[in-house]
């Protein structure tokens, strides 16, 4: 019995170890000034429709399935609205990505580079990949105002199809960003950072994956 008292409250500080571990992560840029502040909120966007978006995706699937098979009728705007979702986490997710320095790489030479070189390399990478994201951003702009102009709207819900591809021009500005502070992260710092908070090299899990 007193084993089994150990066990639960070896288990209750466990579980307020790793519920303080949770509340604790929270981004807050060590950029400084307005640079800083730029990227918290950049960061704070991206976890909030990340989250929200597929929250929802699980939520809406969950229910068309429920409303299928128990009440025999699917939620007519179920599909749409994934649609709009998965597109929204697609183009949020490219700028979460690049905040954890998870994009591929192609880095066969750049790590055969002394740090000499690839500190410069980093920034010239960083800067290049930022006007391509901006590129993008301005060209999907363009495309969703050539979609405004046609006037088509989604059939159940009965919204302008423009309104969904909005995110795309967002997530590749916030990239686009992420990649500039990246450049600037690594003019202001001695050593190598593949995002504003990500050092160059493999931690052991990665290594051990």
């Amino acid at each position: 019995m007193p084993q089994h008292h150990d066990e639960s409250q070896l288990q209750s500080q466990t579980d307020t170890t790793a519920a303080d571990d949770i509340s604790t992560e929270v981004y807050k840029s060590d950029l400084p000034g307005f640079l800083g502040t730029i990227d918290t909120a950049i960061s704070r966007i991206e976890s909030v429709l990340l989250a929200a978006g597929v929250l929802l995706l699980a939520a809406n699937t969950i229910a068309n399935v429920v409303g299928r098979f128990v009440f025999q009728q699917s939620i007519f705007f179920s599909e749409e609205l994934n649609r709009i979702l998965i597109i929204l986490i697609t183009f949020a997710g490219i700028s979460y990505a690049a905040r954890h320095g998870r994009h591929i790489r192609m880095s066969a030479i750049y790590d055969a580079l002394p740090s000499t070189l690839r500190k410069p390399l980093m920034i010239i990478i960083a800067l290049i990949t930022a006007v391509f994201m901006l590129g993008l951003a301005w060209y999907s702009t363009q495309y969703i105002l050539t979609l405004a102009g046609r006037g088509r709207v989604l059939p159940s819900l009965q919204i302008p199809v423009w309104i969904i591809y909005l995110w795309a021009p967002i997530g590749f500005f916030m990239t686009g960003l992420q990649y500039i502070l990246t450049a600037i992260k690594n003019m202001l710092e001695k050593d190598i950072y593949l995002s504003t908070n990500v050092l160059e090299g493999y931690d052991d899990e990665e290594i051990e994956i």
